[in-house]
């Protein structure tokens, strides 16, 4: 860390699109505990754009962001993500990343390794392990112990015409689907609970619909549905947990903003202390694992049935 004593920590973001439009830029505009310091983004005028709404320097050589900063927040697309990670790293930037790190797993585990090789702190910004309610609820449930079974659904309209949301023109969410974009939310909140995951199956259903079962090291199982094209009048993100004293159900949570500033917070505590936070760069790399077998398995079942038309014709 190269502040001086009593100085805030100056905190560059990458990325101009409506994530770091709506959530990250706000965050850390408001946080009292660090300076916003300048943006990045791969299109010059939105960074301008950005940068003037706050009161910041707009970056055109993203190396420059990192030399002026001690640490950067990520609102970039994961595969673009991941080499930027390790840059700033390098550069001795702490990291405050997205979800998913990285959509390969090769790609997530030596961004892992760069990172831990700069010793910077990480820390990954699954929104359900730093939104007050559901993370004290996640807290709660791993004190509570000896379920056996959890049990979600995520039914994002996202790609619905009449949900207008300004996230449905994203390219890689429409590539990757609801098994990327909400699927590391999901694991974040069962793994810290349940353990690890040991094994993976993953179906399709209709468009992007995706169904998981997972078994964990403590012993349960969990069953997901992952989808970003729901009816509107279905769209649900709801996860329960079974066990002997009965079922809990994950409360809701109130937008994104607040759970970003205590992301921020985390990161800040990790740098003071040196601890690895739980949700941290090797963290994400482990979510990137599990939806890559998902997604192998899924791609592997569409292969074989194309196969076996053609050969019937």
């Amino acid at each position: 860390m190269t502040t001086l004593p009593g100085t805030k920590p100056r905190i560059g973001l990458l990325g101009t699109g409506p994530w770091a439009e709506r959530t990250h830029a706000p965050a850390l505009a408001a946080h009292p505990g660090v300076e916003f310091a300048g943006v990045w983004g791969r299109r010059p005028e939105a960074a301008e754009a950005l940068a003037a709404a706050h009161g910041i320097t707009a970056y055109e050589d993203v190396d420059a962001l990192f030399a002026a900063c001690d640490a950067v927040a990520f609102a970039l697309p994961p595969d673009v993500q991941a080499p930027l990670a390790e840059r700033a790293a390098a550069a001795g930037c702490h990291l405050l990343l997205d979800k998913p790190v990285a959509t390969s797993a090769p790609v997530a585990r030596k961004t892992a390794d760069a990172v831990t090789a700069a010793d910077v702190a990480s820390v990954v910004f699954c929104t359900l392990r730093f939104a007050g309610p559901t993370a004290r609820w996640i807290e709660e449930q791993r004190a509570a112990g000896d379920w056996f079974l959890g049990e979600a659904h995520w039914l994002g309209a996202l790609f619905s015409p009449e949900a207008g949301s300004p996230y449905a023109a994203s390219p890689w969410r429409r590539e990757k689907g609801g098994l990327w974009d909400v699927g590391p939310h999901v694991l974040s909140v069962y793994l810290p609970i349940l353990g690890d995951v040991t094994s993976v199956t993953c179906a399709a259903g209709r468009a992007d619909t995706r169904h998981l079962i997972l078994r964990h090291t403590s012993g349960a199982s969990t069953t997901t549905t992952l989808t970003l094209s729901a009816p509107p009048a279905t769209s649900e993100a709801a996860l329960s947990l079974y066990g002997e004293r009965g079922r809990s159900t994950m409360p809701g949570w109130d937008g994104a903003v607040d759970a970003f500033a205590n992301a921020v917070d985390a990161l800040l505590e990790s740098i003071r202390t040196g601890r690895p936070h739980a949700c941290d760069i090797r963290f994400g790399a482990r979510l990137t694992e599990i939806l890559a077998e998902a997604e192998r398995q899924v791609e592997e079942a569409q292969a074989e049935v194309r196969s076996a038309g053609e050969q019937a014709h």
